[in-house]
Formats: structure tokens, C-alpha cells, sequence
């Protein structure tokens, strides 16, 4: 049975208006919107169009809703820059995600969240709570996206055509997602994980929050990535943007982000923190991280691929049961690479009986 929400999902997921989509078919915008609305299917030979449009399978369209996440349910990173379709089309790929990791909680058992509730707290306080809470102190953190995948985020990439959107979180029958933009630096990528998982600690019902909230998901960020209490005792009495960029690998922060918190924490004054600011910008470091960090990837999704691997199962495989190609599931999985042997494993790719319980390594 043909299902107009996963034609809509679809046409979002590629960016384009109604109008473009029956351009791309050959047919009128009305007959598209007739499509969505289920007024009508579409014949064969023009479902074979679309999905051809639109890079899906044409089995796609005859699946059971998806489980698409709204503008009211997530929290984006960034909206200013942000337009409608963009949006969209990030949201679809969550739904997608929604359907690889409900196919994989099927195989494996993750670790539950570990994520405490704090709605109203100062940030700088959430921060210290949740670190200590996960016994971690005042160390700095090697990998943001392990040690979120420890605690029971699930941690999926998004796709390289949503790059306007930073990235975005929201909760999901209780277990909470970060979708990260990987074409950020590495710096970036750890302080958008941080930001959202500060959205998720303080603004457990998501949607738009508006600046203010944004700011506390800052906060937040910047003291759970620098803890007051190291970031002091290891400033700089005068710091010099190479003393920075030395210094900024101890919690692998950008420069700018570092620059930020000395000012916060009152080590820089105006006139120095603005100094830095104007050589940050003059060196192009705004855009190029001085000295980058390696970018960070899931190390749950590697071992669950490890696993699939040893079952027989391909990447192939894994497209086919979601009903999609092989590049939705490459963005996905920040692009972590499934081989396996041809045809599937010996159970029909089912996974084991017992799902394997997994754990990540902070």
C-alpha cells in the first residue's frame, strides 16, 4: 500500500518544494499534493519517477509510518541560519535515524541514559552536576561522543546536504539523540555535542527555546568542556594567542572558545578578550582551526558494525531492511564503513537471538 507521510518525508528529505518534485516527474504540482494528501496513488510508472527523484527505493513508499521528529520535539543548535527546508530535511533524516536505531535496539542491547533532570539549574552548576554524577570530576574529556554513547545518547551524524544546521536533540521515548554536523572542525563538533547535551539536561521538552535558552546551552558547554577549577589553575597570567592555542588542546576546544571562557571566568579583561577576538578574525581562525584536533566518530556504531560484520550482514543489507540506499545510512553513521559477506547471515539477517549488550569505552 503506497503511504503519502513517507512520500512527503522523502520530498523533505531532498530539499524540494512540490513544485520541483512534479517538474522533476513531469507532472503538475497538484498531482504531487494529491499524492501526499492520499487523495490518490500514484501509478507505477510515475512512483518509479519519483523515487527515482528522490534517491529512495521505490519500496520505501509502501511502508508504515515513520516516526518523524517536529520542530516542536527537537532542539535545533542554530536557527538564524536556518531555513524551512533545511530544517526539513534534517528532521527527515532523523527519522531515519529514528528507523536504523529502532532496527539495531532489535539486535543489541545499548546502554540505557544515564542523563540527570535539571530544568531551571545555572548552567555552570548543570555542568559540574552531570560530571559528577558520571564520576568524572574535573579531567578533561577525550571524546565527547563516546562518553555520550556511554550514558546512553545515541549519537548519529547528519548528512552533508542539512550543513546550514549545527546539529540538534531531542528525546525520544526516553532515550535522547545528538545529531552532529560532521563537517564541522573537530573543536566545533565537541562544543555542539556539549551545547545539546545541555539541552537535553535543561530543556528536557525541547523545541524552539529561543536565544536565552540558547545561551544556557552555551554555558553549559563551555563549563562541562572547561571545568572553573582547571581552566584557572592552568591560565595564563598574560595570554598571548599562541599560549592559546598551545593551551587548548588540554580540553580540545577551539581558540575561541577557550578565549571565551577566560573571559568568563575573569582572567582576560575586555580590552584583552577583545584584542584576541580581532586576531582570531584577522588570522582567518574563525573559520580554520589553528592546530585541529582528530575528528571524533561513534565508537558504538563501529562495534555494532563489527558485530553485523561477523553475522554475515552488509552494508547492503542494512539499506535494504530501512528501505533506503546505502548513502542515507553512510550519513548516518559518520560514514564508518560495513563489509561483510554477500547475502546476509545465516538467520536472514535477523540478528542474534539474544541481543549482545554493548558498552563504550569512555
Amino acid at each position: 500500500m503506497f503511504n503519502p507521510s513517507r512520500l512527503r518525508l522523502a520530498r523533505k528529505r531532498r530539499g524540494l518544494t512540490m513544485t520541483r518534485l512534479a517538474t522533476a516527474v513531469g507532472v503538475e504540482a497538484r498531482t504531487i499534493s494529491g499524492y501526499e494528501n492520499g487523495e490518490w496513488p500514484p501509478p507505477p510508472e510515475t512512483l518509479g519517477k519519483i523515487a527515482s527523484a528522490l534517491r529512495f527505493p521505490p519500496t520505501f513508499f509502501d511502508g508504515d509510518d515513520l516516526d518523524e521528529p517536529t520542530p516542536e520535539t527537537a532542539s535545533f543548535r542554530s536557527m538564524s541560519r536556518m531555513s524551512a527546508s533545511r530544517r526539513d530535511a534534517a528532521l527527515s533524516a532523523g527519522a531515519i535515524a529514528f528507523t536504523l536505531n529502532d532496527w539495531i535496539e532489535a539486535r543489541f542491547e545499548l546502554p540505557t541514559a544515564d542523563l540527570p533532570h535539571l530544568p531551571g539549574e545555572e548552567p555552570e552548576a548543570a555542568a559540574m552536576a552531570v560530571r559528577q554524577q558520571w564520576g568524572i570530576g574535573e579531567r578533561p574529556i577525550r571524546n565527547m561522543v563516546h562518553l555520550l554513547e556511554a550514558k546512553g545518547v545515541r549519537v548519529y551524524s547528519l548528512a552533508e546536504d542539512t550543513v546550514e544546521v549545527d546539529a540538534f536533540s531531542l528525546w525520544r521515548n526516553g532515550t535522547p539523540f545528538v545529531f552532529l554536523n560532521t563537517l564541522k572542525s573537530a573543536e566545533h563538533g565537541r562544543f555542539d555535542a556539549a551545547h545539546e547535551l545541555g539541552h537535553l539536561v535543561l530543556h528536557r521538552h525541547g523545541g524552539p527555546l529561543g536565544q536565552d535558552a540558547e545561551r544556557e546551552a552555551n554555558a553549559f558547554a563551555s563549563a562541562f568542556l572547561m571545568p572553573r577549577a582547571s581552566v584557572l589553575a592552568l591560565a595564563p597570567r598574560t595570554a598571548t594567542l599562541a599560549h592559546l592555542i598551545q593551551l587548548k588542546k588540554q580540553w580540545i576546544v577551539s581558540v575561541a572558545a577557550l578565549a571565551y571562557r577566560l573571559h568568563a571566568l575573569g582572567v582576560l579583561s575586555d580590552w584583552h578578550y577583545r584584542t584576541l577576538c580581532i586576531e582570531l578574525q584577522g588570522r582567518g581562525y574563525r573559520k580554520v582551526e589553528p592546530e585541529g584536533a582528530q575528528r571524533e566518530t561513534s565508537q558504538m556504531l563501529a562495534k555494532i558494525f563489527a558485530a553485523l560484520r561477523d553475522e554475515g550482514v552488509t552494508r547492503a543489507d542494512v539499506a535494504q531492511a530501512l528501505q533506503v540506499e546505502l548513502e542515507e545510512v553512510d550519513c548516518l553513521v559518520f560514514r564508518l564503513i560495513l563489509t561483510g559477506l554477500a547475502g546476509g547471515a545465516p538467520n536472514g539477517g535477523s540478528g542474534p537471538t539474544r541481543p549482545p549488550k554493548l558498552t563504550v569505552v569512555k
